[in-house]
């Protein structure tokens, strides 16, 4: 039985599936990967000295802000399953915290699939496998099945 272990330990859950970042008490910022220093929002009255600062588990939704597809296989440390698949990677705005947060799309979504303002639900995907593990990631995937691009949508924000 192959063993699920996160690729990036602390920065997502996967039961259920969160990103883990960090809010400032004092004034909400939110932060992803998790700020353990200060806040750093310069309109922040709190004391920065890193006290401020408490998890949070941020939004499991969100809009897609940005999308490319990337058809390289990636230089180290990246581990790429063999054979190398192209994917597709998404720049994803979180309902709440108004942040952008980078991940993979689920397999099989390509840019033909996406358009700037679709909605994405978080999941967990796996990165690759080797003899001990299967070594799991956050990847997004559209809230409504089989979602397409609207013919003729604005593209800004697009990369192909």
């Amino acid at each position: 039985m192959t063993v699920g272990r996160l690729a990036v330990e602390g920065w997502f859950t996967t039961d259920p599936v969160r990103l883990v970042g960090t809010r400032c008490t004092s004034c909400g910022t939110p932060y992803f990967p998790r700020n353990e220093f200060a806040c750093r929002n310069p309109g922040c009255d709190g004391p920065r000295d890193g006290s401020e600062l408490e998890e949070h588990r941020l939004s499991t939704r969100g809009r897609i802000w940005s999308y490319a597809d990337s058809r390289y296989r990636p230089p180290p440390p990246y581990i790429a399953a063999e054979p190398f698949e192209p994917y597709t990677i998404a720049a994803v705005e979180l309902e709440e915290e108004r942040m952008v947060v980078l991940g993979q799309m689920v397999p099989g979504v390509g840019i033909d699939d996406l358009a700037v303002g679709m909605e994405v639900e978080l999941t967990v995907g796996t990165l690759y496998e080797d003899d001990e593990a299967e070594y799991l990631i956050w990847q997004w995937r559209p809230t409504t099945p089989q979602a397409k691009a609207t013919p003729g949508a604005p593209a800004s924000g697009a990369s192909r």
